[in-house]
């Protein structure tokens, strides 16, 4: 029987904080950070890259220890545990200037805010599956969390750049100031962990959660692969979007505006495609958003006109933690509750994997002859290969879409 949504859309906002964190700042947030870094501290394309591969590395593993780690503590406590601990190492980074021990705080903060992550749609799902009918927005909700991340990092780095320019590394003050923000959003954390965990005592939330059925691979091959290529493809636009606006000349009142609407089309998202994603029992939702990407990412490749990047941006943010939040879907339209847990954390694995190969080859790409717009090209082409994988993935179970 379906639940009232109003409590449960209220939940799933609050949930929302913590993708806010994960993503929205401790990853995304250092494409503002970058070029500032890259020119004070010498750096290539290639090792600017690699600072976000290695967040994408740690991201790996904190997925790969998720399982275990929820056998013996609840997602609840993982998720208010890792926005804690990706807050701590944000602010960690701004203590110092070389590269291994920055490529080390990047690792700490991608295991950290995997564990948020995949704790957190773990949640969102079990939310889903108290109203149905609403589960793809419930999800959208959460996932769109990211964009409010985006858009308050698009205010609040430029600002910090500003106000503290004539200071040595005026960087490091942003990764303060994102540490502090990363802190408050932990803070509001603790309501929805509170009542969820609340939940997790009830009979049937227990018979749910135990067990931990297997999840067996094969059958989802074509979803997995289709994902782990989006993971290829999405993170060089967020890794080097920023940096190629400015070598393109752009000012830091433009890179707000782009940045900023970016994340404010990842909160809209969440309506958008909510019934996309209720509608499609298999790979045809991530499929679509795959190719939708693919496209946005291609823009700023082709032109300079700020107009059309500005287009891209938009329509990069509408789509790409909706293709996340497809994956979630497909596993609660295919598995019983009691493997969501180890589904979702199959597919966050394989994401982190693409994730560890996308930046760090951009960087090289834009390292040669073409520049970062070759990048780009590279990133673009891996997101319309998932897209032809993932609509090769079939339903397992025949159910009848929520209407």
């Amino acid at each position: 029987m379906s639940e009232p949504l109003r409590p449960l859309f209220w939940l799933a906002l609050a949930l929302s904080v913590g993708a806010a964190v994960s993503l929205g700042v401790t990853r995304f947030a250092y494409g503002l950070l970058l070029p500032g870094m890259r020119a004070d501290l010498a750096w290539s394309y290639t090792l600017a890259g690699a600072m976000n591969t290695a967040n994408a590395v740690g991201y790996l593993l904190g997925a790969l220890a998720m399982p275990a780690l929820m056998r013996r503590v609840s997602p609840t406590v993982l998720l208010w545990a890792g926005a804690l601990a990706a807050a701590l190492f944000m602010g960690l980074c701004g203590f110092f200037t070389d590269a291994s021990v920055l490529l080390v705080q990047r690792l700490l903060a991608g295991v950290a805010s995997a564990l948020v992550f995949v704790s957190g749609g773990l949640l969102a799902a079990r939310l889903g599956s108290r109203a149905p009918a609403q589960a793809g927005l419930l999800l959208g909700v959460y996932y769109g969390g990211t964009g409010m991340g985006i858009a308050l990092s698009a205010v609040l780095v430029p600002w910090v750049l500003d106000a503290f320019a004539d200071q040595s590394h005026s960087w490091r003050f942003a990764w303060w100031a994102l540490a502090l923000l990363c802190f408050a959003a932990t803070a509001l954390l603790r309501w929805p962990a509170r009542v969820m965990a609340r939940w997790e005592q009830l009979p049937a939330a227990t018979a749910a959660a135990g067990g931990g059925a297997a999840f067996r691979w094969r059958p989802f091959g074509f979803a997995l692969a289709g994902y782990c290529l989006f993971g290829v493809g999405y993170i060089g636009y967020m890794t080097f979007a920023v940096a190629l606006l400015r070598a393109q000349g752009a000012s830091a009142q433009a890179v707000t505006v782009f940045y900023g609407l970016l994340g404010l089309a990842v909160v809209a998202s969440s309506r958008i495609w909510a019934g996309l994603l209720n509608r499609h029992q298999g790979g045809g939702a991530m499929a679509r958003l795959n190719a939708l990407l693919g496209l946005a990412i291609v823009l700023p490749a082709l032109t300079h006109n700020f107009a059309v990047v500005v287009v891209s941006g938009l329509l990069f943010g509408g789509v790409f933690l909706s293709i996340v939040a497809s994956s979630t879907a497909l596993v609660r339209h295919n598995l019983p509750p009691s493997a969501w847990a180890n589904g979702i954390s199959a597919f966050t694995v394989v994401f982190a994997a693409g994730q560890i190969v996308g930046p760090t080859l951009v960087g090289w790409i834009a390292d040669g002859v073409g520049g970062l717009e070759r990048g780009l090209l590279v990133s673009a082409l891996a997101l319309w290969l998932g897209a032809a994988l993932a609509w090769r993935q079939r339903a397992l179970v025949t159910v009848p879409a929520p209407v």
